[in-house]
């Protein structure tokens, strides 16, 4: 069985296992033409008038479009055309455009990457600008009722229509991604991030639903605070075809999109194994490990206490960003992390906190671009392939094992018990 691997994909000799189940998605296939879907819901939203009617009434002298980083995969040449022609067929000028791309805390993109990214023509015509977490260039719009103080990029504050572009997918403790989360985590400042995200801590080991789950719900609230007009989220399948657009109010076809992609995506189990094999669903989900530990953290919901997790996961970028790595570089065991992040949250620690809580039970094989000493620096070992994966799981746990793989482990989220 090939699992991807970066752009490529290495082989699971599947004979070996002998009590293997797959875990993959209920798929639906891709719609046969997506921007026609697009064009559709824009002018029969969910929960809002249509885009171009919104247009009309506000008169706006800035648009602001907030759009993804390039570590979420975005079908941008289909969201993003149909948007532009509803604005300057209702009047809106190139000039009165701007693209905010939700970094969130990870880097600024490039000019090169931006037009990798959303395309030349588009770069050229339009402005284009990176949100920095830790800019001045950010307004205080209120408190959530948890008490955050919700600081959002200038930008949005200054837009007249505000509209949010992403992709509804799980999230390991945000539960979907998509909808609110375009603007926090997306262009929130590191304070209102690091606050929000500071619940993770005591979340993880038991994810309430969706409606009960408090880092989901001040993610609304703070959508809701910067004034997000309307959104276009797309539910991709794992191939990355678009099955479903949603468009419309950012709470009403945001959660319309979740149900889809929830129906897709969790997938009831009946008990946990001993042994899992987890490919991210190569590049981008594993683009680096800051990025390939969502794989993981589902891994790890499948897997036994004391049995072990081989991890695919080519991480060409490396750990992905500065704090994580040095938090992995400071701390000599998973408890030591644990125990540092419960003292004082700090994003990119909270990464290092979500690896370090699967390998204080679980055992973690690595097949990377990481050599030895950064393997270990994650908790892990290195291997460098899957037959030398096979014969350590075969040493560790005898010859019928149980197990699953999971082709796609940044996507399918495993559900215990949930049949």
């Amino acid at each position: 069985m090939l699992l991807k691997y970066g752009k490529g994909s290495l082989c699971l000799n599947m004979e070996e296992l002998v009590q293997a189940n797959i875990i993959t998605a209920n798929e639906r296939p891709g719609v046969k033409s997506p921007i026609q879907l697009v064009r559709e819901r824009l002018k029969a939203p969910l929960g809002t008038l249509p885009l171009s009617h919104i247009v009309r009434n506000k008169k706006p002298e800035k648009v602001v479009i907030v759009v993804n980083d390039l570590t979420r995969p975005t079908p941008n040449d289909i969201l993003l055309p149909p948007i532009l022609e509803t604005l300057h067929r209702e009047g809106v000028k190139e000039d009165q455009v701007t693209f905010l791309v939700a970094t969130g805390i990870h880097e600024p993109h490039t000019v090169e990457q931006n037009k990798q990214i959303f395309g030349e023509n588009l770069v050229e015509r339009y402005r284009f600008i990176s949100h920095d977490c830790d800019s001045e260039n950010v307004k205080n719009l209120g408190a959530t009722s948890y008490g955050t103080p919700i600081f959002i990029n200038s930008e949005v504050f200054e837009a007249d229509l505000l509209i949010s572009v992403g992709v509804i997918l799980p999230h390991y403790f945000a539960g979907f991604s998509g909808g609110r989360k375009s603007i926090l985590p997306g262009v929130a400042s590191r304070e209102t991030i690091e606050l929000n995200h500071s619940r993770m801590v005591e979340l993880l080991d038991s994810m309430p639903p969706l409606e009960t789950n408090p880092l989901s719900i001040e993610m609304v609230e703070g959508a809701r605070l910067a004034g997000l007009d309307f959104i276009v989220n797309v539910v991709p399948n794992s191939q990355k075809e678009i099955v479903e657009v949603v468009a419309g109010d950012f709470e009403k076809a945001w959660l319309e999109g979740v149900k889809i992609s929830a129906e897709m995506y969790e997938i009831p189990l009946p008990e946990e194994v001993d042994v899992t094999f987890v490919s991210c669903g190569g590049f981008p989900r594993d683009i680096n490990m800051y990025q390939a530990q969502k794989a993981l953290d589902h891994a790890d919901r499948i897997t036994k206490k004391g049995g072990t997790i081989v991890l695919l996961a080519e991480c060409p970028m490396g750990f992905g960003e500065e704090t994580f790595e040095n938090f992995l570089r400071m701390s000599r065991t998973p408890m030591e992390v644990i125990e540092k992040i419960r003292q004082k949250f700090v994003l990119g620690g909270h990464k290092a906190f979500g690896i370090a809580r699967v390998a204080l039970n679980k055992e973690i094989l690595l097949i990377s671009n990481f050599d030895q000493q950064q393997t270990a620096m994650l908790f892990a070992q290195k291997v460098n392939d899957l037959d030398e994966a096979l014969s350590f799981v075969k040493n560790k746990h005898g010859f019928s094992f149980s197990s699953v793989v999971m082709p796609v482990g940044s996507l399918t989220v495993p559900m215990i018990g949930v049949l």
